[in-house]
């Protein structure tokens, strides 16, 4: 009764009274109990306090009123910040953190009955297209488990592909919610640039980052996004609640997009999608992005370059595990050896790109370029309502197969593009390949076009 339930479902089965929040909870934590020594998916569940709100949340629907979450049970990625509850960000230098105040998503969610079931794997401080990063294992995909569920949110997408949650929230730099989502078989979105609060949210970069909402369908994460969107005085980026019609009428494809670094299945999915969006009347062109196969470069210079500036708070002093008992720059490099190695990375790449002699010729020219790009979206949007994508140049990827940075860096191919321009991003799964690893492909839209990625996403739901 309980499989693959979705939020609209389990809504109507909680009103109805046809099952208690308490019987829902309890199907998602056995299921985490059975599952997650293997899929190494949940970092922390909070059953204790997740049985107290379903208790609550049933005391509540028992007196016939409800709320849109009231009782269901909603997984945390483990940089968005819960009241008490430890926060590390899969990292050892956060891994005695607790977290003093709640996140605005966090707020949001509580207000409407949500359950917090536990907090899920990541890549640490979220830098990472494989969970393989994390201090605390590698997240396994659920279709599988020789694969990786993607990253950095990986634990938060196979939580829902893998049955231990009906939706979740995890966070999005250059395609962090999106790609995991891709290749768990998921839907994942990333809206607009300040759609959605990231107070209480452990930064990468600033300019980037955006929570974003991971469930089983397209309808579900629009109901997630209707709650935790909307302007915060906490976070002056957010923005109010504009909103552009759902309209969908003209599809808009890259020229070139499948030219280099695809795999041959996903070309052959991508094309066997637009011929069915065809096929449904949609009007498929080409646009022109000629600075779009750039987006990649000018990602990995403003990404670390902010990163390194966030991060200079873990010190030793103010935030994290403090190690060494000597003087001030002992105590910090000594706490900053328990950084991982692709966090290091990323901080030195950062550093020198910001640093005297060189922020000229590498970080100015990348913001440049991203202003570039920002305008090339803009003129796209012009003549078309959204732009599709692949989500991923290939399947989920063996664990330990991409060794190298740079290789797993070109993961992030078509994802990034929408953080550079902080335009919403909406990925969907679009069929199962012949070894049975899900694809996914990704609508773009404009600025505030969240419906209109709601509305085609819909559509391609009905083709798989």
């Amino acid at each position: 009764m309980m499989e693959n339930l979705t939020l609209k479902k389990i809504r109507s089965l909680l009103d109805e009274r046809k099952i208690s929040a308490l019987e829902l909870l309890d199907f998602y934590l056995k299921n985490i109990k059975e599952k997650n020594e293997e899929l190494n998916v949940f970092l922390e569940v909070f059953e204790k306090d997740a049985l107290e709100q379903a208790k609550l949340a049933d005391q509540i629907l028992e007196k016939g009123e409800s709320a849109p979450l009231l009782g269901i049970p909603i997984a945390i990625k483990d940089n968005i910040l819960i009241k008490g509850k430890t926060a590390s960000a899969a990292s050892k230098i956060l891994q005695n953190y607790k977290a003093v105040y709640n996140a605005t998503v966090v707020d949001k969610l509580t207000k409407q009955g949500a359950v917090f079931v536990g907090r899920t794997n990541m890549d640490e401080f979220a830098m990472g297209g494989s969970t393989e990063n994390s201090a605390f294992g590698v997240t396994k995909n659920p279709h599988d488990t020789t694969r990786v569920s993607g990253g950095s949110s990986g634990g938060s997408a196979a939580a829902v592909a893998a049955e231990m949650v009906p939706a979740s929230l995890g966070t999005d730099t250059g395609g962090s919610v999106r790609q995991p989502s891709s290749f768990c078989g998921v839907v994942g979105l990333k809206p607009t640039y300040g759609r959605v609060s990231r107070y209480g949210i452990i930064a990468l970069g600033s300019s980037l980052d955006q929570v974003g909402p991971i469930a089983k369908t397209v309808e579900d994460v629009e109901i997630l996004y209707d709650v935790i969107k909307g302007k915060d005085t906490n976070d002056q980026t957010t923005i109010d609640n504009k909103e552009l019609d759902d309209t969908v009428k003209i599809i808009g494809v890259p020229k070139g997009i499948l030219d280099s670094g695809v795999s041959e299945e996903v070309k052959n999915n991508f094309n066997k999608t637009i011929t069915s969006l065809s096929d449904e009347g949609f009007n498929v062109v080409e646009v022109d992005l000629p600075h779009l196969k750039f987006a990649l470069n000018a990602y990995y210079i403003i990404m670390p370059a902010e990163a390194s500036a966030n991060l200079a708070r873990f010190d030793g002093m103010r935030y994290s595990v403090r190690a060494g008992n000597g003087e001030y720059k002992e105590i910090m490099s000594e706490t900053r050896k328990l950084f991982g190695e692709e966090v290091k990375r990323r901080i030195l790449i950062g550093t020198f790109v910001l640093s005297s002699g060189y922020v000229d010729a590498y970080y100015y020219k990348a913001v440049a370029l991203r202003n570039k790009i920002k305008e090339e979206f803009n003129s796209a949007f012009e003549n078309v309502d959204v732009i599709l994508t692949p989500t991923a140049p290939e399947t989920a990827f063996k664990i330990g197969e991409k060794s190298d940075p740079v290789t797993m860096y070109a993961a992030d191919l078509f994802t990034v593009p929408a953080n550079i321009a902080g335009s919403p991003a909406l990925s969907v799964p679009s069929g199962i390949s012949d070894s049975g690893l899900p694809f996914g492909v990704q609508i773009i839209a404009p600025h505030y076009g969240e419906r209109k990625l709601f509305s085609l996403g819909k559509n391609i739901e009905k083709f798989r």
